[in-house]
This record gives C-alpha cells, structure tokens and sequence, in this order.
C-alpha cells in the first residue's frame, strides 16, 4: 500500500494536483500528518470533498476495513496538520471529527460522489467517521 500511496502522491505532484490514476482528477488532497504516537512525520492521498469555501470533508473510511486507518487516529493525537490541495496549494488546517446530523450528510456526499464509499459501508460494522479539515486562521 506505501508504494501505491508514493506513486498517487508522485503523479499529484508531477501534474500540479492531477492524479489520472483510477480517475482521480482533481479530488485528492494530499494530508501532512505526524504519527500519534511515533510523531513520524507521514503523507496520505486521500479523496476530498468541498462543501464550502476552506472547508475539506474526507472520510476514514479504508475500503471497508474493520479499523480505522492510521492516519485518522493520527489526526485525534495531532489535530493541526497540512495538506496539499490541487487548487490553493499547501493549507494549514484542523481537524475536527464530525458526529451525528453533520456526519451523516457528510457522508451522504462521500455516497453520491462515489458508488465504493456505499460498498465500504457494507463491509464493515463500524460507522466510518468523517472529518472536517478547517483552515486555521
């Protein structure tokens, strides 16, 4: 999984936030986190929606996996992060995990946008969470 991340993360950078593989486009946003308990500085491409103006909505959702990915509980233990977005460039952003009404028309984007996020559900029991990357002020 490192070196499919690598190569999503090198295309990103290679086209100016473009990513063709598996039809990205311009969805991805590459997030700059520290690992919770290591503080391992680490990168993940993950897909990213926009509702509003400095707002990124992404899921943790690990295509269904029973656990949550790595760099979710990294952003619990380390809120304050970056990512590179495809349109503004590197961003300092919060973290915030969202919850009840909120979290689920969040996730409604993540269904609508793609048919996978609704399979993900399906293969897993755990409510995937969705987090909100605010831009610091």
């Amino acid at each position: 999984m490192a070196d499919w991340n690598q190569s999503i993360i090198d295309e990103f950078r290679a086209n100016e936030g473009t990513v063709q593989t598996m039809g990205f486009g311009r969805g991805l946003v590459l997030l700059h986190h520290l690992g919770a308990k290591s503080a391992t500085k680490r990168v993940s491409p993950l897909a990213a929606m926009r509702p509003e103006k400095g707002v990124w909505l992404i899921a943790a959702s690990k295509g269904g996996a029973p656990e949550h990915p790595a760099w979710f509980h990294n952003l619990i233990a380390h809120p304050e992060v970056e990512i590179e977005d495809p349109d503004e460039g590197t961003v300092r952003v919060t973290a915030e995990v969202l919850t009840g009404e909120e979290r689920d028309s969040a996730w409604r984007r993540f269904e609508a946008f793609s048919d996978g996020f609704a399979a993900y559900q399906r293969k897993t029991s755990r409510v995937i969470p969705v987090v909100a990357l605010r831009r610091a002020s």
